[in-house]
């Protein structure tokens, strides 16, 4: 069979079928064989690559709009950050406060009257005397005292105790928190949640007092106005037993637990009291 195209200037060569097949791997009459991929070009530099806009041109690059940074969560991770840094060195500085020594402490109190470097013979300690003592300080810190202590497993006494017993509960390691009769109800409330039921703490009310309040350990002292300042809380957690010279085992328990200015002498600590002045 035989095609032809239309005549012309252009005219096709007639292409007749001879009824067979072409053989495998051998291209048919006519064709061109397909070009190798880099055939007749020299390699290295300088080859053009296809792209759009024709031959030789380098695609463009697509231009990235942006779109802003979200500032709010930013503000947040850096608000964050801000608190827990300031909540860790908080934490240390606690820390580094609880390791200081404790009498380094007690000097950082504000107020604070530290006997102990005033009057190193009135802290000796072991000093028992019967009879009714004489004390230059008032309420006592320290000094020569009666054999028996006042009971001090956190016992609120109604009315005033004897100093020479009282000073006896300081050697132990005692905190004694005295407070002016006239001092309002809600002030003395205050002051018996602090002290009731926890052991080497005692409170009981005291006459002459120059200030509402006024707090004992074994040569340490601490006058204050109201029973909201935080000092007392400081004069507390830093002279409670620490404060002691006969280490933190001195008893509290079965001591005198009457009230009354009178010392009871040749009492021994666990017999029974009757109140007397």
């Amino acid at each position: 069979m035989s095609i032809s195209t239309p005549g012309g200037p252009e005219r096709r060569p007639t292409v007749v079928s001879t009824g067979k097949k072409p053989a495998a791997g051998r291209p048919a009459a006519g064709d061109k064989p397909a070009a190798k991929a880099g055939a007749g070009k020299p390699a290295g530099k300088g080859a053009p690559r296809p792209g759009a806009g024709g031959k030789g041109r380098k695609p463009v690059t697509p231009v990235k709009v942006s779109q802003g940074r979200s500032w709010g969560p930013i503000a947040l991770f850096a608000a964050v950050g801000v608190l827990a840094v300031a909540i860790i060195g908080i934490g240390a500085w606690s820390v580094y406060q609880g390791a200081q020594p404790w009498q380094k402490r007690a000097d950082a109190i504000n107020g604070m009257v530290d006997f102990r470097k005033k009057d190193k013979d009135l802290v000796k300690g072991g000093n028992h005397q019967p009879g009714t003592i004489k004390y230059d300080v008032s309420p006592p810190v320290a000094g020569p005292h009666n054999q028996a202590w006042q009971n001090c497993m956190g016992d609120v006494y109604p009315a005033p105790i004897a100093n020479e017993h009282a000073v006896h509960s300081l050697e132990h390691g005692t905190v004694w928190i005295t407070y002016r009769p006239d001092l309002p109800a809600d002030q003395v409330a205050k002051l018996e949640s602090k002290v009731k039921g926890k052991e080497k703490l005692m409170l009981s009310p005291y006459e002459g007092l120059d200030k509402p309040i006024s707090l004992q350990a074994w040569g340490f002292q601490l006058k204050v106005d109201d029973a909201d300042d935080g000092r007392i809380d400081e004069f507390i957690k830093t002279l409670r037993v620490n404060a002691s010279i006969e280490g933190p085992n001195a008893l509290c328990d079965q001591g005198i637990t009457a009230t009354g200015t009178t010392p009871r002498d040749n009492v021994q600590p666990n017999m029974p009291e009757q109140p007397t002045q």
